[in-house]
């Protein structure tokens, strides 16, 4: 079922001496990050919200430091990664794996310059991303296919919406969740009717809503582009492929994905970022649309993406090696992704998996025959399994909150305390 996973040492980064500070979140994509650097020998420290969060457990870890960016304020916050980059010396390169961080370095990389050495797009080029609205937009003015896309500012915005448009329809919040039903939280919903629609808008009165028209399709019409754009925006390296299943089911992120090559979504990409002067690691999501026999961009998360390890080429080059290349004056090495190569987030794909073979639409058969070719996982990794164990943890703290976490780290502080591997 998988195949030998391609190995590194064809890339020799010849120079591996500048440390890398990497402001993780819960995802795997974390892991992946420290994994991939920590194997060519870079020193990495990882800065989690949490002692217990699986990437913090990671052997490939020089340190690990504990740091709530949404809950400090952006004072305490600049200084303890000023302190952080004092500690671990040498100026390291500092790389973020989610919305909040990411958003956070952009708007203060001058703040941070002195300290740290990045990579990072400017912070109008981020807030416009992360604004579904504003994405929209550009894509409009720049002539990439997208959905239709609204920002209703009232009840009757909302009417005349309905009036105009097929459902179901996609509701997402433009800066992040939303009430899907009362006390249920959301990121994106299918809406089915109408009358969903508008219970959802009453529910979220304070909240910027954003409807978007739904582009029917199973979860392999949604293509991906990850890559690496220079300070020239110039793509150093860039891949695309598809996803196979998602997490949670048909709505949520990359859990099953193999690579294959795409040019329209490759062009489009391209196109767009080089308008905007776009710099840093880039992963963007399209559909299919069959009706037109368009790509039309989905999201854009000016960042590492989750899912950058899909994109390992036979060099064993990916997009954090990329950039760790580029900012340290290092030349990027040409690689191939192949094609056909797999890769999983293996409990979330057996949940997935669970739900569609209760729905009917996987046999297992087709569930044994999607596993071909597999290449890599993020948890079953022989070489360093503490993340795996430490899984439990995290869906404890997610399924009984904050009070759980702290029982079981109630020897770990929010200070920039470090715990050295």
């Amino acid at each position: 079922m998988r195949q030998p996973m391609q190995t590194s040492a064809t890339l020799r980064i010849e120079n591996n001496s500048v440390p890398v500070v990497v402001l993780v979140s819960s995802q795997h994509g974390g892991v992946g990050l420290i994994r991939s650097l920590g194997r060519e020998g870079v020193r990495v420290y990882g800065v989690h919200q949490s002692f217990w969060e699986p990437a913090a457990r990671s052997r490939y870890l020089q340190g690990t430091f504990c740091w709530d960016f949404l809950a400090a304020s952006k004072e305490d916050s600049l200084s303890f990664l000023v302190d952080v980059a004092r500690r671990v010396g040498q100026r390291p390169i500092l790389i973020a794996t989610s919305d909040i961080t990411a958003l956070f370095v952009a708007e203060n990389v001058t703040a941070l310059g002195k300290a740290y050495l990045s990579a990072s797009p400017s912070a109008e080029v981020v807030r416009i991303f992360f604004s579904k609205k504003q994405t929209a937009d550009l894509c409009q003015k720049m002539g990439i296919p997208c959905p239709r896309t609204a920002q209703p500012q009232s009840r009757q915005d909302v009417l005349e919406f309905v009036q105009s448009t097929q459902f179901p329809v996609i509701v997402k919040g433009e800066y992040g969740e939303f009430q899907r039903r009362k006390n249920h939280l959301a990121r994106v919903a299918i809406v089915p009717t109408a009358k969903d629609l508008l219970n959802i808008w009453d529910l979220n009165a304070e909240t910027r809503l954003i409807l978007q028209e739904y582009i029917p399709g199973g979860d392999d019409s949604i293509w991906m582009f990850n890559g690496y754009f220079n300070s020239q925006s110039q793509c150093l390296f860039g891949a695309t492929g598809k996803k196979l299943r998602q997490f949670p089911p048909h709505r949520g992120s990359t859990c099953l994905g193999v690579c294959a090559r795409n040019d329209a979504v490759a062009t489009q990409t391209r196109h767009l970022m080089q308008a905007v002067g776009y710099r840093g690691p880039l992963d963007v999501g399209y559909r299919f649309d069959a009706h037109d026999g368009q790509y039309k961009l989905l999201d854009v998360n000016p960042r590492i993406g989750s899912t950058f390890r899909l994109f390992a080429a036979e060099k064993g080059l990916d997009v954090a090696r990329a950039l760790y290349l580029d900012v340290t004056g290092q030349t990027i090495p040409s690689a191939d992704v192949g094609e056909g190569r797999k890769w999983i987030v293996e409990s979330n794909d057996l949940v997935s998996s669970w739900n569609d073979f209760r729905a009917g639409q996987l046999s297992p058969g087709g569930w044994w025959s999607s596993l071909q070719g597999l290449q890599e996982g993020v948890w079953l990794d022989s070489d360093d399994l503490k993340p795996l164990a430490a899984l439990p943890l995290m869906w404890l703290r997610k399924r009984f909150g904050k009070r759980t976490s702290a029982a079981l780290a109630n020897s770990s502080s929010r200070d920039s305390t470090i715990q050295e591997a």
